[in-house]
């Protein structure tokens, strides 16, 4: 276990690469990587009443609204007070920042600057098992065989919000919400920016940095 009880946030667009930076700071620090959008499919799959009213949300082909989003994740936060995390993909807004700031105290914000044309690119090539949540990339991590989830043999899907039709005003609708979150952490100085198109390059500065605010399990090679 991590010598501090950190709490530390991931942020970035869709197709940023939050996951992977955050399962990669989990195994190098000793950290639990918790998912928002795993939070949000264990409530629904055991049928727990925020999970129950979340399902009527997405059932319609609508959003998750800010409320109910917020309640998945602060109830999973409270059982975690003991533990050193790293949170993916939550905060979005403003108003969940606020909810957040109401059980702890952030001590290093993440954000993965990614250029459009990239991310355009990542999502439209992005496939989903839906009931458990992996994704898979058609260019660069690939299922085994087409269209089939490697492990449960099940079909894969490609989400309509993944479409290159919707790519861009998702985009757009993430980087709204998420300006003033952004000002919000930046103003306490705990906001620190990485960019570039690739996660394996920018992987070794997010490294560094956490390096700074504890110690990693065992010393490791990052070129």
């Amino acid at each position: 276990m991590a010598s501090k009880l950190l709490r530390a946030v991931v942020l970035g667009p869709p197709g940023s690469g939050k996951g992977t930076v955050c399962e990669r700071l989990a195994k190098s620090f000793g950290l639990q990587h918790l998912s928002s959008g795993q939070f949000l499919r264990e409530n629904i799959e055991v049928n727990t009443d925020v999970g129950i009213l979340a399902k009527q949300y997405l059932e319609r082909g609508l959003l998750v609204p800010d409320h109910v989003f917020t309640r998945v994740i602060m109830t999973e936060l409270e059982k975690m007070q003991k533990q050193p995390w790293i949170l993916d993909g939550f905060p979005r807004t403003l108003g969940q920042a606020e909810a957040l700031d109401k059980i702890c105290e952030l001590d290093l914000v993440i954000s993965l600057n990614i250029p459009f044309e990239t991310l355009k690119d990542r999502l439209s090539a992005r496939w989903i098992h839906p009931s458990s949540g992996r994704v898979y990339n058609m260019e660069f991590n690939p299922p085994q065989v087409h269209g089939i989830d490697d492990i449960t043999g099940e079909s894969l899907i490609q989400q309509e919000d993944d479409k290159p039709e919707a790519v861009a005003a998702r985009l757009r609708k993430y980087k709204d919400a998420a300006k003033p979150v952004m000002e919000l952490y930046k103003s306490r100085g705990i906001l620190h920016s990485f960019s570039g198109t690739e996660t394996n390059k920018i992987w070794p500065y997010v490294y560094s940095l956490v390096s700074s605010k504890i110690p990693p399990l065992r010393a490791e090679e990052v070129n």
